[in-house]
């Protein structure tokens, strides 16, 4: 198992992979390390989405691409062809995709509707931790994984076609799979950058 700082520093995106499966049991590893992930009064917001057949795979993909095409015309753009191809394959091929979604059970119920957008805030919050904790595990167990928001803007599609409730939130979608290239370190900022030394602008 990897050292959790080497973890960090050395998982990147990976949107291409191997055309070989992931067992079951390196998934199972996987979201279990995406349910420890702290959580707004513990309530553990998050559900996961495991979809590894070819056929499920496709059609989510086709969907939500068709989704952003529509999306995209009522601005006057126009997707289609190869670049409207491109992000049905990008899914469509990947071993694994995992939708993560979002619900507001177990969050507290306040009393008053500015409060209550806090609490979904909150919720937004615990769900992202667990897509980290999600991320670093992947990596640690040797696989390759990338998060993508498409989800976030087809929710009714994506909860449509794979048949959730309406009490849970389509959010976003990982793949995983065996790594097929190495992409190169990101540029990142310096620590002064985005930490602040008790008062907005003095650097840490």
């Amino acid at each position: 198992m990897l050292e959790i700082f080497d973890a960090i520093k050395h998982r990147r995106s990976i949107r291409k992979y191997q055309a070989k499966s992931v067992p079951k049991v390196l998934i199972e590893d996987v979201l279990l390390a995406a349910g420890w992930a702290p959580s707004a009064h513990n309530a553990q917001p998050w559900r996961f989405i495991v979809l590894s057949d070819n056929h499920s795979k496709r059609d989510l993909a086709q969907r939500m691409a068709e989704s952003w095409a529509l999306d995209n015309a009522k601005d006057g753009s126009k997707i289609e062809g190869e670049l409207l191809l491109s992000r049905v394959e990008r899914f469509a091929n990947a071993p694994i995709l995992i939708l993560a979604c979002l619900t507001t059970e177990g969050m507290i119920k306040q009393p008053d509707e500015e409060r209550q957008k806090v609490e979904r805030d909150l919720a937004i919050e615990s769900l992202g931790a667990a897509m980290q904790n999600l991320l670093l595990a992947a990596h640690a167990k040797g696989l390759g994984a990338c998060w993508f928001c498409a989800p976030a803007f087809c929710k009714e599609t994506v909860r449509k076609l794979l048949k959730i409730p309406n009490e849970v939130e389509p959010a976003a979608l990982v793949t995983m799979g065996y790594l097929a290239e190495s992409p190169a370190i990101p540029n990142r900022k310096q620590l002064g950058d985005y930490c602040f030394n008790g008062v907005w602008g003095n650097k840490f």
